[in-house]
């Protein structure tokens, strides 16, 4: 989701630039509830206030954002529900299934290296301080979340400030 939402508000509509959207993956995810509505609301909010509207209807673009991102998904479930436990035993239903699970793994994965860019990780060739600490704090993260089973949101809070702190 990450990456379709980078590619229309950044890329695509140039609406917000890719520091800002950095930004908001990062307050998205540190922040409860889904991701993906957490970054169209804050991407609301800030894509209005970049045209110069004021906060009122900074709110009204963030609520508007919101919606837009939840309710075509919620409409589809509620009709996929329905269908699914009539026939959620049914063969073809479990293949479908099975065959979504490496396919959401590799859409992580595609919203990973979205975001392991220059404007993220900084260029080696003119920054290589910066490129470095990014890197180790990158892997740090991965280790500490992947490994040895650290809290996210601990290791988000930790390595923001390890960032504020080097940087």
């Amino acid at each position: 989701m990450l990456s379709l939402i980078q590619s229309e508000v950044v890329t695509y509509h140039k609406w917000i630039s890719p520091q800002e959207f950095t930004d908001i993956v990062a307050i998205s995810q540190m922040t409860p509830g889904p991701i993906g509505i957490n970054a169209a609301t804050y991407i609301g909010f800030t894509a209005t206030q970049n045209i110069g509207y004021n906060t009122i209807y900074s709110t009204i673009g963030s609520i508007i954002a919101t919606l837009a991102m939840v309710l075509p998904s919620f409409i589809l479930m509620l009709i996929i529900s329905k269908f699914f436990l009539k026939y959620k035993n049914n063969y073809s239903v479990e293949a479908v299934f099975k065959g979504l699970r490496p396919a959401v793994v590799g859409l992580l994965a595609s919203a990973t290296l979205l975001l392991m860019d220059k404007d993220n990780f900084g260029n080696y060739s003119t920054d290589q301080y910066t490129f470095i600490c990014s890197c180790i704090i990158f892997l740090i993260t991965f280790l500490g979340t992947y490994k040895y089973k650290i809290n996210p949101i601990a290791m988000i809070s930790a390595m923001g400030l390890i960032g504020f702190l080097i940087y």
